[in-house]
């Protein structure tokens, strides 16, 4: 089996790449400055923000595993498991990486927000990559937040680092909503693959026997985190995942309304719902009128 290294403080971090900790809760480390190494596997009990310069070997988050590209940036947030293999091979990273304690956050609006940041729980494939201006941007940001780290503690100093992470995040997200829209081609894809997913998911009969799909189950089959492809529909679109497994459910609905002899009930089980008046519940928010209305009506 293989052994996982738990880290859970700054300072353990700090300890396993060998640099100094000159803050409790806060570390920037520079991947030029520590050893070689050639494997190992991390259970994270903190956040960490790592920035690749180079191709460093295969990445696994979880167990997927992902080739670095150079100049991306991959999030790691509390309870997530990741590491390096390269095959044997020793080698010399190159970047940077940004770890912080969840305490250095609690009761400040970070710490309300940091929940809005949901590339933290983004699989490691679906990383973000940096242009040249971009990676510019996000070693000021980090170079800010390495400096106030070094100075003497004071009565500012978590004020200050902590409004630097934030806008650091805040550039992540406004860099992710542009790799979203230069890799358009790619969503549309995905976009396709989500509409025929559904459909066979309601043609096959599974509604009936599994439920109603869920957008963790579609993100599941499209091989995206759940946050991923919400984010990734929503940006695409303009409505949420779960706007477009519902419409897709009143469509099968409409359509199942004017079988002859078939019951509401019947129509409600085979779309996955387990109780009638919840589908009822459903169509007459997004329809205007109950089932029954809409079949007399038409």
């Amino acid at each position: 089996m293989e052994k996982v290294e738990r880290i859970d403080t700054v300072k353990q971090y700090n300890d396993a790449m060998g640099v100094e900790t000159r803050h409790p809760l806060v570390s920037v480390v520079n991947f030029d400055e520590i050893p070689t190494y050639q494997y190992f596997r991390r259970y994270m009990g903190i956040y960490a923000i790592f920035l690749k310069n180079i191709k460093c070997g295969d990445m696994r988050y979880g167990c997927q595993p992902y080739d670095y590209e150079e100049g991306t940036l991959v999030f790691i947030s509390p309870g997530q498991v990741y590491g390096i293999d390269n095959s044997g091979k020793i080698i010399k990273p190159s970047g940077r990486a940004l770890v912080f304690h969840p305490d250095l956050i609690v009761g400040t609006q970070l710490g309300k927000r940091i929940r809005e940041y949901t590339f933290f729980s983004y699989e490691v494939n679906e990383a973000l990559h940096l242009s040249k201006k971009e990676r510019a941007t996000v070693k000021d940001c980090l170079d800010k937040i390495d400096a106030e780290i070094d100075l003497n503690i004071d009565k500012h100093s978590k004020t200050l680092i902590i409004s630097n992470i934030e806008l650091f995040l805040n550039y992540c997200m406004r860099f992710y909503d542009r790799q979203f829209i230069t890799r358009s081609h790619v969503n549309k894809d995905i976009l396709v693959r989500f509409e025929n997913l559904l459909n066979d998911y309601f043609k096959s009969g599974e509604a009936r026997t599994l439920g109603l799909p869920t957008v963790t189950y579609c993100a599941e089959q499209l091989h995206l985190s759940a946050n991923y492809f919400g984010d990734l529909i929503k940006k695409e679109t303009g409505n949420t995942a779960l706007d477009h497994i519902q419409l897709k459910v009143i469509d099968e609905a409409k359509g199942k309304i004017f079988e002859p002899n078939k019951s509401i009930n019947e129509i409600a089980n085979e779309l996955g719902f387990r109780y009638q008046q919840h589908f009822t519940r459903l169509f007459k928010q997004k329809v205007g009128v109950a089932p029954n209305e809409y079949r007399n009506q038409n």
